[in-house]
């Protein structure tokens, strides 16, 4: 079995190298592989990358746009589908594309379509085909002509009340007088006009009403445009009369139950009014009324509007409490006035839940195993608040560490949160609380880590807020963050390796002192596409992040009010602890190409500064940039790259070094769909991180405008990904290419690679940028 399994390997591994040959079997005689699809135009306006979306039949999928790969996988099988090696090649596979005139034809007449929509009326398309042996390629050549243009724009509108309303100069027209003619235009304004009209009252209207009649002027390049709105649509219906407007006479929240409640009048549910809505519930009411109402946007005495429905529904969704929710109206005519009843169903979620986590771990190389455990309530006061507690331990077997018996790192921990859906603050309206779809937040956490050199604890505590101003953008703001670092012990050989560090980093003794972190920080995040890290995207887009926060202003003012000078004659202290003062801020931007729904190309450029002053010589630990990593310079792990060209200090704790405060990421990424959920991806890293001061005994690693590009560490490597819709495992290897670190030839490995000096190797969820 076993010389049997290498067989065929070996099999697939020649017929991928003789790939051509392979494929031949599997193209019926007298017809042709689809093997390139070429479109030309001679418009500028008419782009090539656009038509190509009207393409029926493609070509095979390149890996990295270069070579069919998986063509070549599915025609290294045989014809016998009782074979499993033949059946799983198959599968994972792409099989050749045999060329189809009937569906060339189609394409020419879409691409056709789709000029001629643009307003070029008289355009042409042709298709040429040129054979090679079994191969064929297909050309498309687009001639536009002379596009037509809008002389004339008419109104023919049937309700008298309808006009009244599109004539109104809140209504702005795309249409124009002198554009030229767009289908692609019209179908926008008839979705336009449309939505305005659901939005005041007109239930029933959809854009089948609205029809466009296109004349051409003989002779000419002109059309003269009208637009009907009349009382029956395309599909036959008809309103009868004038389009009816239709009032909310009662809105109906119906908890854990169905719409026939409604109906039957019999039933024995309970009902409350609450801020003129009335709730229905048959057994315990899960939710407060007013959290019902803040949500509610349907309202009894207004017009019928499509924006509160669609509004209803996203902030009915913030609720966690609730597994969905479902609108539904009832009409109820009254002579020439036209009502609707809403019934809104709310089906309630599980509110309590425990789940447990283990994870493996790998510090620089070190060993070990954590494990937690996450009791979560979703009403916790019958509002949706969503109580979190999380406790967790870890266990590391840490080595290389010289002069101590126990070589055990273990860490305890115990973190809860409270989140409301809603704004959470005193004196706000309530109608600014409706506009806005926020969360609010407090949290506090409690770490203890034990080492052999040192024990470090970390409490804290938070209030923020979350907020999205449009579908694409979130705001985090942090009110207060206070953080509270506690050492408790410091072992004799840790105490001499930082009197030691004294003379070389005198500022590593920093950040393994007591210190209090008292901040306020604001987060913006853009991304056209609506996805995020944990999700593949779709189609071309950019992201922008940008972070800024600061600390210890206002603790820094009182003190100096209260004391006026310094006690120890350097830093200003609360309770005897010395707290931080710095800002710090960051900024991150990618741009994703998609080349064909298969490949894209993602550049990224992510920089930051951060600047300790007043009471701080340095920043602290936990705020001090690093290089390296799964979403940083690939090349080499986290937390060992630079600042600069700094190349490593003696002793175990050398990781604290290899950090700065201002830092570069440069990174560009192919990425590829291979087959099934499988990804891949070839890449090149750039970056290093600096020092603002002189950290060290000599200048290395502090930033300078005449040698930082000279320190700008560059890594490549290739890196396979799980997509699972919901979640991106990620595997990446990377090798170091150049090495600010590095003296002679070790400053360019890319020239004399070594794989055991060079190679890291990445486990990561999502994408890195």
């Amino acid at each position: 079995m076993m010389n049997q399994f290498r067989t065929y390997i070996f099999t697939i591994i020649i017929s991928l190298l003789l790939g051509g040959c392979s494929v031949g079997k599997f193209i019926p005689e007298g017809q042709y592989l689809l093997d390139e699809v070429h479109i030309s135009s001679d418009n500028s306006e008419i782009k090539s990358s656009e038509m190509y979306s009207y393409v029926r039949q493609k070509p095979n999928s390149k890996w990295f746009s270069l070579v069919k790969l998986p063509m070549y996988i599915y025609c290294a099988s045989g014809k016998d589908s009782t074979k499993w090696i033949n059946r799983f090649l198959h599968r994972i596979g792409d099989a050749p594309r045999i060329y189809d005139p009937s569906v060339a034809e189609e394409t020419r007449l879409q691409i056709l379509g789709a000029v001629q929509n643009k307003g070029y009326l008289s355009a042409q398309v042709s298709l040429e085909e040129r054979k090679k042996k079994n191969k064929l390629d297909a050309y498309y050549k687009v001639s536009s002509g002379k596009p037509y243009m809008i002389s004339s724009v008419n109104y023919n509108v049937e309700d008298y009340v309808i006009r009244g309303l599109l004539m109104n100069d809140s209504v702005k027209s795309g249409l124009k007088e002198g554009m030229r003619f767009n289908v692609n235009m019209l179908e926008e304004e008839r979705n336009k006009i449309a939505q305005y009209l659901l939005n005041r009252g007109y239930y029933r209207f959809n854009k089948d009403y609205i029809t466009f009649q296109a004349d051409t002027v003989r002779g000419t390049y002109k059309i003269d445009l009208t637009m009907n709105i009349s009382l029956s649509s395309n599909r036959g219906e008809s309103t009868g009369s004038l389009h009816r407007q239709y009032e909310i006479r009662s809105v109906n929240y119906i908890l854990d139950g169905d719409n026939a409640y409604a109906a039957n009048e019999s039933s024995t549910v309970d009902t409350i009014q609450y801020d003129g809505i009335n709730i229905l519930y048959d057994d315990k009411l899960f939710l407060r009324p007013g959290v019902i109402a803040s949500h509610n946007r349907i309202v009894p005495g207004k017009l019928y509007s499509n924006r509160d429905v669609m509004s209803t529904y996203s902030s009915l969704s913030r609720l966690g409490i609730l597994k969905y929710s479902n609108i539904r109206f009832v009409e109820h005519l009254d002579n020439d006035s036209a009502y609707l009843d809403a019934y809104v169903s709310l089906s309630k979620n599980k509110n309590k839940t425990l789940s447990f986590q283990v994870e493996g771990t790998n510090s620089a190389g070190d060993l070990g195993a954590a494990a937690s455990v996450t009791y979560t309530h979703r009403n916790l006061f019958k509002g949706s608040e969503t109580f979190n507690i999380k406790v967790r331990g870890a266990y590391e077997a840490v080595t290389g560490l010289e002069g101590y018996s126990n070589n055990n790192y273990t860490e305890y921990g115990v973190e809860t949160s409270l989140e409301f859906p809603e704004f959470m603050f005193p004196f706000l309206k309530s109608d600014f609380k409706k506009s806005v779809n926020a969360k609010s937040q407090v949290s506090a956490k409690y770490n203890w880590q034990i080492r052999p050199e040192f024990e470090r604890t970390l409490a804290s505590a938070a209030w923020s807020y979350r907020w999205n101003s449009r579908r694409r953008a979130s705001h985090r703001l942090d009110v207060l963050d206070i953080n509270y670092i506690y050492m408790p012990y410091r072992s004799k050989t840790f105490i001499e390796y930082l009197n030691y560090m004294d003379e070389i980093n005198p500022l590593l003794r920093y950040s393994y002192e007591d210190l209090f972190i008292v901040r306020l920080g604001y987060t913006y995040t853009y991304n056209s596409a609506g996805v995020s890290t944990q999700q593949t995207a779709k189609k071309s887009s950019y992201s922008i992040r940008f972070n800024i926060e600061e600390s210890g202003n206002l603790i820094y003012g009182f003190s100096k009010l209260i004391h006026g000078k310094p006690s120890d004659g350097e830093s200003f202290r609360m309770g005897n602890i010395s707290f931080a003062q710095y800002v710090k801020t960051d900024f991150d931007y990618a741009k994703n190409i998609m080349i064909d729904d298969r490949n894209a190309v993602v550049f990224h450029i992510g920089t930051g500064i951060a600047i300790p002053y007043g009471n701080s010589k340095s920043l602290p630990f936990e705020k001090l940039y690093f290089s390296g990593g799964a979403n940083s310079v690939r090349g080499w792990s986290v937390r060992s790259l630079g600042p600069g060209g700094y190349r490593g200090a003696s002793g175990s704790l050398d990781y604290v070094n290899h950090t700065g405060d201002i830092k570069l990421d440069m990174n560009v990424e192919y990425r590829t769909h291979l087959f099934w959920k499988l990804n891949a991806a070839a890449f090149i890293d750039a970056g290093n991180v600096w020092t603002l001061k002189n950290r060290y005994s000599d200048s290395t690693g502090q930033f300078a405008f005449n040698r930082f590009y000279k320190e700008i560490a560059v890594s490549y490597g290739l890196g396979i990904r799980f997509d699972l819709d919901f979640l991106i495992l990620r595997f990446d290897g990377g090798m170091k290419a150049v090495n600010p670190m590095g003296s002679g030839i070790e400053r360019f490995p890319l020239i004399v690679p070594d794989f055991s000096r060079d190679f890291a190797f990445h486990f990561a969820v999502g994408y890195p940028f």
